[in-house]
């Protein structure tokens, strides 16, 4: 069985999800423009160079939800996903999905941008099979805006995937698995895979790249 992951920010999609929700809320208001604008930048900046935590990186942004339920910001994110999300996911993006989905081969999603924003996103790309990091809800079904679980970044994506495979009765050494990713941040399941596959990649994720001899392209 071939197995094929895709990352989402930066990878399939031109632009960072949570980056893009952050700019998309203080646009409409509902976040105001400072601190967020300074905090957002400053937290784009340190996941790129590998230098945040990933707790305090999933913690931000999931922030964003809280005292909110999932019914609350449905349009919202309907809105979200139309006009930031889908127009920034170009041709060649859709076109490998569709390559790897119509050879047959096992189709996933991995992404660090929780699943509440990213499971519109694997529907666009029809991609069925999504792992993500999960919000907590309260009692009163509101985010709370703490995750839930084992953050799906670095070593947790590789965890994430192991226990996702198990569920399926499947192992990944078993499986001939390939991974598209552009960031130093996967690093862990990069190297866990058969394949690894570098697409626009960060100058840190390209010396790799270039030491492993790991393939190169572009989607943009």
């Amino acid at each position: 069985m071939r197995l094929t992951l895709f990352d989402l920010d930066h990878t399939l999609l031109d632009g960072d999800s949570d980056q893009l929700w952050c700019d998309f809320l203080m646009d409409r208001g509902v976040l105001p423009r400072e601190p967020f604008e300074t905090l957002n930048r400053d937290m784009a900046r340190d996941y790129a160079a590998g230098a945040v935590s990933a707790q305090a990186f999933c913690d931000f942004y999931i922030g964003t939800l809280a005292g909110r339920s999932p019914d609350d910001w449905q349009a919202l994110r309907r809105d979200y996903i139309d006009t930031r999300v889908v127009p920034r996911i170009g041709a060649a993006a859709q076109e490998l999905v569709a390559r790897h989905r119509d050879a047959g081969d096992l189709v996933l999603l991995t992404t660090a941008t929780c699943r509440f924003l990213s499971e519109l996103t694997a529907v666009h790309l029809g991609i069925s099979q999504l792992i993500a990091t999960d919000c907590e809800t309260g009692p009163d079904g509101r985010f709370t805006g703490r995750s839930l679980g084992i953050l799906n970044m670095r070593e947790g994506k590789v965890q994430r995937l192991r226990d996702w495979l198990a569920r399926q009765q499947l192992e990944l050494v078993e499986l001939e698995s390939t991974l598209y990713s552009d960031s130093i941040n996967d690093l862990p399941l990069l190297s866990a895979v058969k394949r690894a596959v570098v697409v626009n990649p960060d100058e840190r994720l390209a010396a790799e790249a270039a030491q492993r001899g790991w393939p190169v392209i572009s989607l943009r």
